[in-house]
């Protein structure tokens, strides 16, 4: 189908914006989208979680000028709720998803290049590269190590890569067919629901493709401790993710679960130096190629992205433990007396 044909058809994208206290991003977010609103037919949703700042005042402004603008309540508050319960308000009719993150920056005619490169290559979901940016000091040292292999273990979304199929990428669009098929995101995951849907939609052998044609600039948590918090997250439903489906698990994911074991080899350094020999290695590691970094992209902030990066590893490996170990005490909670454990529920087919 060519774009022209999406030009024409009532309605056929539906832009879902899942936010929470964004009023720094929202009203550009909208507006750079909106300005390609006609030329495709979108449809911007912005379901909210409850934010407490100006975010819901802004896009009712933005809604009451402009019909194609909605603001929508997110009950549930996480983005995997969000998104499926956009699509049944207001899916019906619509060819496309496109999601779009509020704590983001996106290029013009973001839309129109995801619609193209779908048409060229009938991909069942389009995904995209995220590169990161930073404008505090310490925004800039977490941008330059999540723009390395330091930050992202050489994932392919995070590596500027694209023109190829994946298994995995930042989500960008996705046909409602495709997405209805495999019953939507799991509302149980709060975290890490993009990898567990595309972890869904490879096995009913749906397609993914990387784009190399845009990319997303991401914004970083701007204190060592929120990215902390935001990594440990990630981790849980990394270990979720792996329960859930066995597979899919990379030689990145093994390594950073070594780092929780080898910091936890600390509290033994009093009865023996030895047991701190691991977590010191593994600190100058980190330490010195944020230097590198630094010393290769001429900024002296960006040479404290060991520290960042220290954060990010440590809180995905705690994150993971944790999620293992919820995930094991959930199943034997709910373990039948005969001890046969019960099967996760699939997700049901989405409402459209």
């Amino acid at each position: 189908m060519s774009l022209r044909s999406y030009e024409m058809a009532p309605r056929s994208v539906l832009v879902v914006i899942p936010c929470l206290n964004e009023e720094d991003h929202i009203e550009r977010v909208v507006t750079k989208l909106a300005a390609e609103a006609d030329r495709v037919n979108l449809k911007i949703v912005v379901a909210d979680g409850g934010s407490t700042d100006r975010t819901r005042a802004i896009v009712k402004r933005l809604a009451d000028s402009n019909r194609q603008i909605a603001l929508m309540d997110n009950s549930k508050r996480i983005q995997s709720a969000a998104l499926n319960a956009a699509v049944r308000k207001y899916g019906h009719g619509v060819r496309f998803l496109i999601r779009v993150d509020a704590h983001a920056d996106y290029p013009n005619r973001y839309c129109e290049r995801l619609l193209k490169v779908q048409a060229r290559t009938q991909a069942d979901s389009v995904v995209v590269s995220m590169r990161t940016e930073g404008h505090t000091c310490f925004q800039r040292a977490a941008a330059a190590g999540q723009n390395s292999i330091l930050g992202n273990g050489g994932s392919a979304h995070r590596n500027e890569t694209g023109g190829r199929w994946v298994d995995h990428g930042h989500h960008a669009l996705m046909t409602i067919d495709a997405f209805s098929a495999v019953g939507g995101y799991d509302e149980t995951f709060s975290h890490n629901e993009d990898a567990e849907l595309d972890a869904r939609l490879t096995a009913e052998g749906f397609h993914i493709y990387l784009a190399g044609e845009t990319q997303v600039t991401y914004y970083p948590r701007g204190a060592a401790p929120a990215l902390f918090r935001q990594y440990f997250n990630i981790g849980r439903g990394r270990a979720r993710n792996f329960l859930k489906h066995r597979k899919n698990t990379k030689i990145r994911h093994l390594v950073l679960v070594g780092v929780a074991p080898v910091v936890c080899l600390l509290l033994l350094a009093p009865i023996s130096g030895i047991f701190a020999l691991p977590a010191l290695a593994w600190a100058l590691l980190c330490l010195g190629y944020g230097v590198i970094l630094g010393i290769r992209l001429r900024d002296a902030c960006a040479a404290a992205a060991g520290i960042a990066a220290m954060a990010m590893q440590a809180g995905w490996s705690f994150g993971f433990f944790a999620g293992l170990k919820a995930e094991l005490s959930r199943t034997d909670t709910v373990r039948p007396m005969n001890g046969a454990a019960r099967e996760t529920p699939r997700p049901d087919r989405m409402d459209r």
